[in-house]
């Protein structure tokens, strides 16, 4: 019998999955800007077009993009997302989207619900809200 350490096991996750128009941008500004790792990244033909990309948000979890897909049969289109972020320091990455000149649409707030967060606008239209409310 093969023994199990829990420890080595990660724990159940969501990862979101949006297209972009620009999908090489999309990952620059959510690594550079915002403070995702990139994980995999594989091209598709040309400099612009993505197939698949992994990033890490490095206090757990994670996020999938890719480009618009294009084609008979594609079933993967651009579209509005809105996604939370946990963090432990959501002043910390809301200081350093705002160095970047990221159009922030809600400013750093305490919330009614507890935690505390903001929401920037990514190069595709989508909101990302990073905040410390882990739900209950």
């Amino acid at each position: 019998m093969l023994s199990h350490d829990v420890r080595m096991t990660p724990s159940k996750q969501i990862w979101p999955s949006v297209r972009y128009d620009d999908a090489p941008g999309a990952i620059r500004f959510l690594v550079d800007v915002c403070g995702f790792e990139e994980r995999l990244v594989v091209r598709g033909d040309g400099d612009r077009e993505i197939e698949h990309a992994q990033l890490a948000w490095p206090e757990g979890g994670g996020f999938m993009c890719g480009s618009r897909a294009t084609g008979e049969g594609a079933q993967f289109n651009t579209g509005k997302a809105s996604i939370y972020v946990v963090t432990d320091d959501p002043d910390a990455v809301c200081d350093r989207v705002k160095a970047a000149g990221a159009p922030i649409t809600r400013d750093i707030q305490d919330e009614d619900y507890g935690g505390r967060g903001f929401t920037v606008e990514d190069p595709g239209g989508n909101l990302w809200t990073f905040g410390s409310y882990r739900g209950e």
